[in-house]
């Protein structure tokens, strides 16, 4: 799976390395991804998302439910790509 975050959208960006003396390298900033749980109240299930640190807070704001519906109307998440664990 690519290193996109679920919720929020946020991937792989390119920049440069700048040395003391300006040269310029290409190099990659990656996203702060974490495999989470998530206790789905609605639909009263267990559920595991690859969300970034900035998700994480977003969660905590306005809920998980709120979330998803939110990604979902943007088109960054498709609800068969959510793992859905049976414990």
């Amino acid at each position: 799976m690519s290193k996109i975050c679920q919720i929020t959208g946020k991937k792989t960006q390119v920049g440069n390395n700048v040395s003391h003396s300006k040269r310029r390298t290409k190099r990659k900033f990656e996203v702060n991804l974490h495999k989470k749980k998530f206790y789905w109240v609605e639909q009263d299930m267990w559920i595991e998302l690859t969300v970034s640190a900035h998700a994480l807070r977003t969660i905590n704001k306005i809920g998980l439910n709120a979330a998803l519906k939110r990604a979902e109307k943007e088109g960054i998440l498709d609800f068969k790509d959510i793992v859905i664990l049976s414990l």
